[in-house]
């Protein structure tokens, strides 16, 4: 790889990894999963990014990358493991940093929860990608972006309330 690909490479970690290592976080059960996958996730961009013909943005390219390798990665965690998608018990921590340590993880815990199309669209809705640029990363259309948001926003509503009840 020549020194143009890498210093890109490496550009791109730096201003999407934070968002990327999210992005992995929800497919991922464990942190440990969550660094796995986000390792597979910068080693499929490494690989692919000889081949980005600019298409898109480096942003979508990325995302689209993390959005395939996480797909992979929980079909096959569904063939090794048993998925209990109940929520743990998060009980507040004796400080505020704890707290608010334990408020994302419940988040997270209830985006893991969403059905895959809606648990999709809202990482990368909350990764403030646009509703074309989320269409573009699934493979959908606008439309279809825009209904399943509104669906996994009317979910989270009901699960962070407290109420499962379906709609």
């Amino acid at each position: 790889m020549n020194e143009a690909v890498k210093g890109r490479f490496d550009r791109i970690v730096r201003d999407h990894g934070p968002a990327l290592r999210r992005l992995a976080l929800t497919y991922a059960r464990t942190q440990a999963d969550a660094d796995d996958l986000f390792q597979d996730i910068c080693f499929g961009l490494w690989r692919a990014l000889p081949t980005f013909r600019g298409e898109s943005s480096e942003r979508t390219f990325a995302f689209r990358i993390g959005h395939n390798r996480g797909i992979t990665f929980r079909t096959r965690q569904r063939h090794h493991e048993p998925i209990d998608d109940a929520l743990p018990d998060q009980r507040p921590g004796p400080d505020a940093v704890a707290g608010q340590a334990l408020l994302r993880d419940r988040l997270m815990d209830v985006i893991r929860s969403l059905p895959e199309g809606q648990r999709q669209v809202i990482t990368l809705a909350l990764e403030d990608l646009s509703h074309a640029e989320i269409a573009e990363v699934l493979g959908v259309r606008e439309n279809n972006v825009a209904v399943r948001l509104t669906r996994a926003r009317q979910r989270l509503r009901q699960l962070l309330a407290g109420t499962g009840e379906s709609e």
